[in-house]
C-alpha cells in the first residue's frame, strides 16, 4: 500500500515537474523574443546618434521653425480662406539648457526615443510569434494582420501627432505671452519631452480599432454597446482634443478631433466582424452537434 502511495506520489511530482519545464520554457522563448526586439532597437538608436546632427536639426527641431511643413500648409490654408490669421511666421521663445550633463542626455535621450518608435512594429512583430504557436488556426487567421494593421496605425499616429499636434501646440505655448515682463525660456529637456509625449501619445491613440478588435474578441464590448455610447464619445473626443492642443481655435480642436470620431467609427465596424465571425462559429458549432447527434 505504502509502495503504490510512492509511486503516485512520485508520478503527481513528475507531471509537477513538466509543467514547470514547460512554464520556464515558455519564459526561455519569450526572453529571446524580447532579447531580439532590444536588439532591433538598439541598432535603430544607433543609427539615430550617429546621424545626430540630421535628426536633431530636421527631425528634433522641425516643430521650432517657422520653414516647417506644418507651419507653410497653414500659411497656405490662411491664403485660401482668406484668413491670415492661420499663418505662422514666428515661433518664440529661447531653447536653453541648465544641467552641465544636459546636452550629452539629450543626444541619448532623443537617440532612445527615435530607436524605441523605428523599433516598435518589430516588437509588435516579435510579439505576435511568441503568441502565434499557442493559437488555434481559426484564431492565427482571424488576427493574422495584427502586426500590419497595427504598425500602420502607430506610424499615422505618430506622423499626425508629430506634423499635426506638436506644431500647433509649440506654437500656441511658445506665442503665450500674460505679461510682456515674463520672457519665454524653455529647457532643452522641456522641449524634446513635450515633442516625444505628444507624438508618442497620439501614435497609442491611434491603436484604438485594436484594442477594440481584442476587447471584442473576448466579449467585453460589442458593436451595439459602441453605437449606445456614441454621444459619450464624441463628448470625451472633444475633452480629449481640447487637452492635447491647448489652444484657443475650435479649427485646431476640429482637425485633431476629426481623426478621433474616423477611429471610433472604425472600431464599431471592427467589432462588428467580430461578432458576426463569432457568430458563425457558433452556428457551425451547433450544426455540427446536431448533425452528431443525428
Amino acid at each position: 500500500m505504502s509502495d503504490n502511495k510512492i509511486v503516485k506520489a512520485i508520478k503527481e511530482k513528475s507531471k509537477d515537474l513538466e509543467v514547470e519545464m514547460s512554464f520556464f520554457d515558455h519564459i526561455e522563448v519569450l526572453r529571446w523574443h524580447l532579447i531580439r526586439s532590444c536588439i532591433a532597437i538598439l541598432v535603430f538608436t544607433i543609427l539615430a546618434f550617429v546621424y545626430y546632427d540630421w535628426v536633431f536639426d530636421t527631425v528634433i527641431m522641425g516643430p521650432k521653425k517657422p520653414d516647417f511643413w506644418t507651419y507653410r500648409m497653414l500659411c497656405k490654408l490662411g491664403d485660401y480662406l482668406h484668413r491670415p490669421g492661420f499663418c505662422i511666421t514666428k515661433i518664440p521663445g529661447k531653447i536653453i539648457n541648465t544641467e552641465m550633463a544636459g546636452q550629452f542626455t539629450l543626444e541619448i535621450n532623443s537617440a532612445l526615443i527615435i530607436g524605441i518608435t523605428l523599433g516598435f512594429p518589430y516588437l509588435l512583430w516579435e510579439i505576435w510569434r511568441f503568441i502565434k504557436p499557442a493559437l488555434h488556426e481559426s484564431e492565427r487567421k482571424a488576427a493574422s494582420g495584427f502586426v500590419l494593421y497595427a504598425s500602420l496605425l502607430f506610424i499615422l499616429g505618430i506622423l499626425f501627432g508629430y506634423y499635426i499636434i506638436a506644431p500647433e501646440s509649440i506654437s500656441f505655448l511658445a506665442n503665450l505671452s500674460v505679461s510682456d515682463q515674463i520672457e519665454n525660456t524653455f529647457t532643452v529637456d522641456s522641449y524634446l519631452s513635450s515633442v516625444a509625449t505628444l507624438t508618442l501619445a497620439t501614435g497609442v491613440v491611434f491603436q484604438l480599432p485594436m484594442i477594440v478588435h481584442i476587447l471584442s474578441s473576448i466579449g467585453l464590448l460589442t458593436p451595439k454597446l459602441m453605437r449606445a455610447g456614441r454621444r459619450y464619445a464624441i463628448v470625451g473626443i472633444l475633452i480629449i482634443s481640447a487637452v492635447i492642443t491647448p489652444t484657443p481655435d475650435m479649427l485646431t480642436m476640429c482637425i485633431v478631433s476629426v481623426p478621433l470620431f474616423i477611429l471610433y467609427e472604425v472600431g464599431i465596424v471592427v467589432a462588428g466582424r467580430v461578432e458576426k465571425r463569432k457568430l458563425k462559429k457558433h452556428n457551425e458549432l451547433m450544426l455540427k452537434k446536431d448533425q452528431d447527434s443525428a
